[in-house]
């Protein structure tokens, strides 16, 4: 039987993920922070941002990271949902015919589903089982997935020509969404010399898969206040239009409001952001820290707030800052 972490050796081991990770990535130090929460928390993460500013590359570099079994689906408008989950095949042996199953991409610990927003709908959901259920089913059959399993997953927000939005349904089953910002002149200088110079920087392998169900299982077992559960459920029903709680900018441009995912999303995360902050016990500021990942893509704005331009963001901001925490 595996010992159980201490809280030292949880940050020293994220500590080490993260300098092996900026080896390679310049700067997105909130994006890393993000995407390591996403995955000490067991869940999936989106990132969104246009091309070419390392979406991919972070994903492949904590691939590298973590000693786990990595695949990459590169989705496009003619994959099929077998080309992911696997097929049945016909084989030959001895003279005996028999279908055997032959596993597709999915079957890994870290996947990377790329601009998963070029696949039709009918593709995409083939992701849903297995993120929500671990597992898929071909022919009747279910099949488990390898524990840890994590679903990485990127989109570009600007060249929707081609592309099939997710279902809100698929996007609930994100942990986070994460916006990938553009870098400043000065990452952007340390990017073209990392990038165009003769030595190009590897990341090494930094955590086993034993260490991060082991992290995962200290971050669940964090204590938080009754108080601060509650303010979480306070928080989520009052993305809804109908609440009394809710702000003005909710009652306008919000058509309907988070699902109780999304409280399960802020208390795993603020768990894991209390331990790397060396404290034994979540506070508010912890779930203020990921309130944002974890409701902007659970938000459905009503058609005025798409005319308006109303990001989700805001209205989080406007959440988190009129939204008493002393009730």
């Amino acid at each position: 039987m595996t010992q159980p972490l201490s809280v030292d050796q949880f940050r020293e081991l994220a500590t080490n993920m993260e300098t092996e990770i900026g080896r390679v990535i310049v700067g997105q130090h909130e994006v890393v922070r993000g995407v390591l929460i996403g995955i000490l928390a067991g869940g999936h993460v989106l990132l969104e941002g246009v091309p070419g500013l390392g979406k991919t590359m972070l994903i492949r570099t904590l691939a590298q990271v973590l000693d786990l079994k990595f695949s990459r689906i590169q989705f496009t408008p003619d994959l099929m949902p077998a080309d992911i989950v696997g097929t049945e095949i016909l084989i030959d042996q001895d003279g005996q015919r028999a279908f055997r199953f032959q596993a597709g991409p999915v079957f890994a610990n870290l996947v990377l589903a790329d601009e998963i927003n070029r696949a039709t709908p009918k593709t995409q959901s083939a992701l849903l089982e297995a993120m929500q259920e671990h597992s898929v089913t071909v022919a009747q059959q279910t099949y488990q997935l390898e524990e840890p399993f994590f679903v990485m997953a990127t989109q570009n927000p600007l060249e929707m020509e081609g592309t099939y939005p997710l279902p809100e349904a698929q996007l609930d089953r994100f942990l986070f969404k994460i916006n990938v910002p553009f870098p400043s002149a000065t990452e952007l200088v340390e990017i073209l010399a990392r990038t165009t110079g003769k030595d190009t920087p590897a990341a090494q392998t930094a955590v086993s898969g034993a260490d991060i169900v082991r992290m995962r299982d200290l971050a669940r077992q964090t204590p938080i206040a009754s108080h601060v559960s509650e303010y979480v459920a306070r928080l989520i029903v009052a993305t809804h239009p109908d609440s009394p709680e809710a702000t003005s900018l909710v009652k306008q441009y919000v058509r309907y409001g988070s699902s109780p995912r999304g409280g399960q999303a802020i208390i795993l995360g603020a768990k894991i952001v209390a331990l790397l902050a060396h404290r034994y016990n979540v506070a508010f500021e912890d779930t203020h820290a990921v309130a944002a990942s974890a409701l902007r893509h659970r938000l459905i704005l009503n058609f005025e707030g798409l005319a308006e331009g109303i990001s989700a963001d805001r209205i989080v901001a406007e959440l988190l800052e009129k939204l008493p925490n002393n009730k």
